[in-house]
């Protein structure tokens, strides 16, 4: 399907970038059942987590990849004295490779958070964790979930 079924609800739902999340659970009942019924809003939503999801990843991956930088460098002593050498504005600007690495990790910490705060992949992330484990609850056998429960 190319286009939304209920273009009001549909472009209300656009300008959330899909995400009832922070609504009330009475209001978000309608959302809830356009989404369900419109195979277009709903296909716009699982990009938009989708995105959501790659960019706090990628963030994370970033951040470990700095921290992985500052722990080699920490360990090889050439490169703790190693520098970079930057031209910026008519200005040399000279980092060692440890501020160079320190300034990547802050970078990176900083898009994570910002991207935590302004979407909802928290939120959705936790939402799948919780469904994957109602999921591996149920084919526990009986006789070990009464064992859990005790």
């Amino acid at each position: 399907m190319s286009t939304c079924t209920d273009s009001v609800v549909g472009d209300i739902l656009s300008s959330w970038r899909y995400d009832i999340s922070g609504i009330s659970p009475e209001m978000r009942t309608d959302y809830e059942e356009h989404l369900a019924t419109c195979a277009f809003c709903r296909s716009r939503q699982r990009m938009h987590r989708t995105i959501d999801v790659a960019l706090i990843g990628l963030s994370t991956l970033c951040i470990v990849a700095f921290l992985l930088a500052l722990a080699v460098i920490h360990h090889v002593e050439p490169l703790r004295s190693a520098a970079v050498v930057m031209h910026l504005e008519h200005r040399i600007v000279v980092l060692t490779l440890q501020a160079a690495a320190v300034l990547g990790l802050l970078a990176s910490l900083a898009a994570w958070i910002l991207v935590a705060i302004a979407t909802p992949a928290p939120v959705y992330l936790t939402g799948m964790a919780m469904e994957q484990a109602r999921v591996l609850q149920d084919r526990i056998p009986e006789e070990l979930r009464a064992r859990l429960r005790a």
